[in-house]
């Protein structure tokens, strides 16, 4: 027996898995191409549009090295992340979209300054500047200590729902009243010239308690003492419902307690229950049984184990019929103990 003759047989080679090709562009559908086309737009798209130029542009010496500057924010449909406060050519300030006011300090006596602000949105657009606003510093009085006057009368009237006007008597000062502070609470909010005892105040709230008091500064940057507080409540605005906020509130503190009085919002319904601010924060709500509802002034005391000295302010808002909280009171400050 012959053994087999040897096979001539080839095994066919092996190849590696090729590759999947990457489309060209010559062998791309055109619905493909369409596709293709629209997502690298879409990548390349960007935001270029720079927000408005803020307006109301302002700038007040408040002493002999410092000047205010403020302005009005624009729409918050611009997108503005912060603003950009220039003096001449030269950045100064950088602040967020939330703050509308700043003192330039460590300037010079008797010069001028020019300042302008230009806002900046979250993809980095940059409004134009603007016109300028100009300041010149007063002559430095380095050995004036003496504060000035108290405004001995503050009075304050809606305009609107977002405006009021705000007067003063003026101040008296030994060197010179350089300027005037506006104060929302704590709160500085405006400030203007030395022969200026009236003001606009725009951005308001409708249907919102207002408490206003207004400093003196002179040359030195010496501040007086605020001047009596001025209650403004501005109107509801268009389609909102009439006054919801308690009037004429009071608060009187004494050894451990505090006695808080108002008038309830006239709601047509009993108001039974408050809600308490102190310091800024939420604290307690104020409840009042049945049978137990004023009629007409209600009034609440509270006692306190914080020690004599402490500086509370305090606001409150009513319950509404509708189960939503009405709009808060004028905010009053107090020393307890006193």
């Amino acid at each position: 027996m012959h053994d087999p003759a040897p096979s001539t047989a080839r095994h066919p080679r092996r190849h590696p898995p090729s590759r999947p090709r990457r489309p060209s562009a010559r062998g791309t559908t055109p619905l493909l191409a369409l596709v293709l086309a629209a997502a690298l737009t879409a990548c390349g798209t960007s935001d270029t549009k720079a927000p408005a130029t803020p307006a109301g542009l302002t700038a007040q010496a408040g002493s002999a090295t410092t000047v205010h500057v403020m302005w009005q924010s624009p729409a918050p449909s611009d997108g503005v992340t912060s603003f950009l406060v220039f003096q001449a050519d030269r950045l100064v300030r950088e602040l967020p979209a939330d703050k509308t006011m700043t003192d330039i300090t460590g300037l010079t006596p008797q010069t001028a300054y020019a300042f302008t602000v230009r806002a900046r949105d979250a993809a980095g657009n940059t409004s134009p500047a603007g016109a300028a606003a100009s300041a010149t510093t007063p002559a430095a009085k380095p050995e004036d200590r003496l504060p000035p006057t108290a405004p001995a009368r503050t009075e304050g009237q809606p305009l609107g729902p977002t405006s009021a006007r705000l007067t003063w008597a003026a101040a008296t000062d030994d060197t010179g009243v350089t300027g005037y502070d506006v104060y929302q609470g704590d709160a500085r909010i405006h400030t203007v010239g030395p022969g200026v005892t009236s003001t606009v105040l725009e951005g308001l709230r409708p249907d919102s308690v207002y408490t206003f008091t207004v400093r003196a500064r002179d040359g030195a940057d010496n501040s007086s003492p605020a001047g009596p507080a001025a209650d403004v409540t501005t109107p509801p605005g268009p389609g909102q419902r009439t006054g919801t906020a308690p009037e004429d509130f009071t608060a009187t503190a004494s050894p451990g307690a505090v006695t808080l009085s108002w008038t309830p919002p006239a709601t047509g319904r009993e108001t039974s229950e408050y809600e308490l601010y102190v310091n800024g924060r939420p604290t307690t709500v104020i409840q009042f049984g049945a049978g137990a509802v004023p009629t007409g002034r209600a009034e609440h005391r509270l006692t306190v184990a914080e020690p004599p000295g402490t500086v509370w302010t305090v606001k409150l808002r009513a319950r509404l019929p509708d189960g939503t909280w009405g709009a808060f009171s004028a905010e009053r400050r107090l020393v307890l103990g006193s």
